[in-house]
């Protein structure tokens, strides 16, 4: 996504790196680059405003979840590839094995007489 209008941080620079922006992710000079662009650019601000709202929103209601620790490492795994270059296999990073489940046992009725 462009706006179309020149820069001095390119639009696309900033939406590749809008979440380690909203994480807090960042050297200080690449976050003060970021807010200039915000203020020149709206449709980059606009996303900004929308994955922010996103974030809160998870925040709010997962935020007490507690995330499985195989899971977390799936996940930031495939984040460090990603963030390095390499391609990223198509697989599913959310398939964790299933947990064991022993049914309850239910109360047979009594035969009635």
């Amino acid at each position: 996504m462009s706006c179309g209008e020149p820069h001095e941080t390119d639009c696309s620079e900033v939406l590749d790196h809008l979440y380690e922006f909203l994480d807090k992710e960042m050297p200080d000079s690449d976050c003060t680059k970021f807010e200039v662009h915000f203020e020149e650019c709206s449709p980059c601000l606009e996303k900004y405003g929308l994955e922010q709202a996103v974030k809160k929103l998870v925040k709010r209601c997962c935020g007490s979840d507690d995330v499985p620790t195989d899971l977390r490492s799936k996940v930031m795994g495939r984040i460090d590839l990603i963030r390095s270059g390499h391609l990223v296999p198509e697989q599913d990073i959310t398939a964790v094995a299933p947990a064991t489940h022993t049914p309850t046992p239910t109360a047979t009725p009594a035969p009635q007489e």
